[in-house]
């Protein structure tokens, strides 16, 4: 189980949403390199970095606050939001992202987003599969779409995807638990599918409980900021 933090930026700040809502925003940490920098510190390996400012502009935004955590840190960063174009995907990986999450652009793109597959090949591609009521949803989590997450999945597979993180856009910044049943569903339907969980881990438990459901990792996020969870919790984990 790979313990990833969140670490969602606006305005070059780190802050939380509650559901995707950015009327629904908390400032956690104004000096994103520092946070980043105790994640590293306490022997945390990956950090799961997304550019809010440019979820919502359709563009990468905040790619000085990856250029920093990526030059000043070791951390893996894998880096979403905003990327819509091929210049945007250069961009992310010339300021040192290790791998580039990608959402809509799947659904709304799916031409590019194969291109880009083709290009830097599986490894490097993060996809995500955020689910609003079982279906997946797209820009921002503004708009649901009629795609099952399962059918979502299934073609992805065959486009040659390998890897997936998954959002249940109804738990997410609620400190209410993970949607359990939802990657019980995805990984029944896909056995071995590299899924990390994202969404709703309140503690501990929740970590275990994802664990023995088989994903490969969790994003962890307002249980951290809001002091739920703390790195010393997370010391069994990362020593395994």
């Amino acid at each position: 189980m790979q313990i990833i933090p969140a670490m969602d930026i606006m305005e070059g700040k780190c802050v939380r949403l509650t559901q995707g809502d950015y009327a629904r925003r908390k400032v956690y940490h104004d000096r994103p390199l520092e946070l980043a920098k105790q994640f590293e510190d306490f022997g945390i390996c990956r950090l799961h970095l997304v550019d809010l400012d440019g979820a919502r502009q359709g563009r990468v935004m905040n790619w000085k606050v990856l250029e920093m955590i990526s030059n000043k840190t070791k951390l893996e960063v894998d880096f979403g939001g905003g990327i819509k174009t091929d210049r945007d995907m250069e961009m992310v990986f010339s300021c040192g992202a290790a791998i580039a999450a990608i959402g809509s652009m799947a659904v709304t793109g799916p031409e590019l987003f194969l291109s880009w597959l083709d290009q830097y090949g599986p490894a490097k591609i993060l996809l995500g599969a955020d689910v609003r009521d079982g279906r997946i949803a797209i820009h921002g989590w503004t708009q649901r779409t009629e795609i099952l997450v399962l059918d979502f999945i299934r073609q992805q597979l065959d486009n040659g995807v390998s890897q997936f993180f998954c959002t249940d856009i109804g738990r997410d910044g609620l400190l209410q638990g993970p949607s359990l049943e939802l990657y019980e569903r995805i990984l029944a339907g896909f056995p071995g599918l590299q899924l990390i969980a994202s969404g709703g881990v309140s503690g501990i438990p929740d970590i275990e409980n994802l664990a023995e459901k088989g994903c490969s990792g969790v994003i962890i996020g307002k249980a951290l900021y809001e002091g739920k969870i703390i790195l010393e919790d997370l010391k069994p984990f990362l020593s395994s």
